[in-house]
């Protein structure tokens, strides 16, 4: 299975290796709910800026496939787009949809396949996921999040060489977790060597803040960064996910070695947002960038 550094190299033309590969293209997820037609020049066009490195892949549900295709014929892409399949037609449609990207490989590059795990994450199902995704594609699996249970399924996620996912926020209160929960959850992955995880969803901003339309509690892409540093530390992973003290955080995170920002992105390997530009804003607000 491809590791975390083999997806995320170092970043060209002068991004460090904190954030080399860090964002994902989540677009056509809500909130942005983009079309098509808008994601796909919105991707090109970032990987086309200055700040290219810094972006990694294109997501893309099962279901959207031919939608997809169809739109990249149309953009002539100079070269195959970097893909993570989201598997929304349930683990039965697993190889149909390989099928169909591995039948366009002038327009896409399957890098990784990400699906919900069922609530148990027995070993059958993930034996099964192991059956259907190509070793050299990364399996993420997202099991679902709450009680002990979930950090069973974590485990054994991890114990099967699949990453892990974490859901960061959503349409309801429920669907962000805790700050305590999100430190379990590193403790768990990073108690495993060599285990990485992937972030979703609610990591609109680099710093925890309140959003002032939902007033919901967003937790922050830094914050995430710098928690992971201190896991692997054993330092105060809890007051990094809490803290809003945005100068503070950008000083502890731009202070690592490259080694110490290579450990960090190969426990947590990225996450996915639905704005492109947002993320580079806020980097550069906090001179990471």
């Amino acid at each position: 299975m491809s590791s975390a550094a083999e997806l995320h190299p170092p970043g060209p033309r002068g991004v460090p290796p904190l954030l080399a590969r860090l964002v994902d293209d989540a677009a056509l997820f809500p909130p942005t709910n983009a079309s098509m037609s808008d994601a796909i020049e919105a991707h090109l066009q970032a990987r086309a800026s200055e700040r290219a490195g810094v972006y990694s892949l294109f997501l893309c549900p099962a279901s959207r496939l031919p939608e997809l295709i169809t739109e990249l014929i149309k953009a002539k892409p100079v070269k195959p787009i970097a893909l993570s399949l989201v598997i929304d037609t349930g683990l039965g449609g697993v190889p149909k949809a390989i099928s169909i990207v591995e039948s366009r490989t002038e327009l896409l590059a399957l890098r990784m396949v990400e699906m919900p795990a069922p609530s148990d994450v027995d070993e059958v199902w993930l034996e099964r996921v192991s059956e259907f995704v190509p070793e050299d594609v990364i399996r993420v699996v997202e099991p679902r999040r709450g009680g002990a249970e979930w950090l069973d399924g974590v485990r054994r996620v991890v114990e099967h060489g699949s990453w892990p996912k974490i859901r960061c926020g959503g349409a309801n209160t429920e669907n962000f977790p805790s700050v305590d929960e999100i430190a379990d959850f590193l403790s768990v992955v990073s108690g495993s060597n060599g285990a990485s995880f992937k972030a979703t969803s609610g990591l609109h901003r680099a710093v925890r803040h309140v959003d002032p339309d939902s007033g919901f509690t967003h937790h922050g892409f830094v914050n995430l960064l710098v928690a992971a540093a201190r896991t692997l530390a054993g330092q105060d992973v809890r007051e990094a996910l809490a803290s809003t003290d945005a100068a503070a955080l950008a000083k502890e995170a731009g202070a690592l070695t490259d080694a110490a920002a290579r450990a960090v992105r190969g426990l947590c390997a990225s996450f996915g947002s639905g704005s492109l530009a947002s993320p580079l804003t806020d980097l550069e607000e906090l001179g990471l960038l």
